[in-house]
């Protein structure tokens, strides 16, 4: 079987199919260091200079053969047919024999970290309380707002479901930045860098 890939996938894989085949490998070892370390913006800034392209340019397309990889194990595509679906991309018999040496050296990889179950604690309740130190054997005129929470964790299990308590104090100025870092989180998580690398994993 041949895979099919989204528009915008191979619009990213384009980069790569006029390149020479050292340039196909190099991003083949940056896709690797991808999934080994994560993004490295130094690296794929410096690639997308000698190209001569913008930066997302590079980023997406090192995506792109992540996606291109994924989607293979996912499907388990033999060595024919994966062979067969990167030369539909428009990539010549040379790009596609290096292609064909990395879906097949790192598809064992892949596989394990498809099948990888994380199972970290998910938030279930928050309840809190305010509460004021009105004074110290020190400070007999001090006064200082703190915040009581309780914390309710989940995490799913086969023996069911689990529930951790967690008892945390702060005071408003601590809680502001935790919520403003929490509130960047949220933002980068809706970022199209995070959609990317969410849907590679997904489809």
């Amino acid at each position: 079987m041949l895979i099919s890939l989204r528009s915008d996938h191979k619009e990213h894989l384009q980069l790569l199919t006029t390149q020479p085949l050292q340039v196909v490998v190099d991003f083949c070892k940056l896709a690797l260091d991808f999934l080994q370390n994560g993004p490295n913006l130094k690296r794929y800034t410096t690639a997308a200079q000698k190209l001569e392209v913008d930066v997302d340019v590079v980023q997406n397309c090192v995506f792109g053969l992540i996606n291109l990889l994924i989607l293979s194990c996912k499907h388990k595509l033999s060595e024919a047919d994966f062979r067969d679906s990167v030369l539909t991309l428009g990539f010549s018999q040379e790009h596609q024999a290096v292609l064909s040496k990395f879906y097949e050296s790192k598809q064992n990889d892949i596989h394990r970290i498809n099948h990888i179950c994380i199972n970290e604690p998910h938030y279930e309740d928050l309840k809190w309380r305010f509460e004021v130190q009105v004074s110290s054997r020190s400070l007999l005129q001090q006064v200082t707002p703190l915040i009581a929470m309780e914390l309710v964790l989940k995490t799913q299990s086969d023996n069911g479901t689990e529930k951790e308590s967690i008892l945390l104090q702060t005071d408003p100025n601590n809680l502001l930045h935790i919520a403003n870092e929490l509130e960047h989180a949220l933002s980068e998580s809706r970022s199209r860098h995070s959609r990317k690398i969410q849907r590679a994993l997904t489809h």
